[in-house]
This record gives C-alpha cells, structure tokens and sequence, in this order.
C-alpha cells in the first residue's frame, strides 16, 4: 500500500497530542493505544524509507562506567 506524507504527519501529531483519533484525507481512525499507533508511525515511516531507498536513522543508548 501507498502511504502518503500527509498520512504520516497526521498519525504524528495524534501521537504527540496524546489522541488515539486521526483524521487526514477525509478518513477518520481511531487506534486502541498508544503503542498501536506509534507502531503504525514507525512502519509507515519504514516503508516510505525503503521506498525512497534511504536508511531510517538509529538510534542507541550510550552507557558509561566509572572504572
């Protein structure tokens, strides 16, 4: 399936607003959680990368230990 950006930046605000509601395009979801939602961001946003053929940034953890 073809995502849009618009698609990806209205799941994105619903997220970082706390609502489990979203509408773009004249379509209305509602997501159970907030893990499902983000979920979806995350694979669109996987898709829309593989698609433009470049990499999703990673990121990790930096640990530090007094020796």
């Amino acid at each position: 399936m073809a995502w849009t950006q618009t698609e990806l930046e209205a799941l994105r605000r619903a997220y970082a607003s706390g609502t489990l509601r979203v509408s773009y395009d004249g379509k209305t979801l509602e997501y159970g959680s907030a893990n499902d939602l983000l979920s979806r961001i995350r694979m669109i946003e996987g898709e829309i990368a593989a698609a433009s053929g470049r990499p999703l940034p990673v990121a990790g953890f930096a640990a530090f230990r007094r020796g």
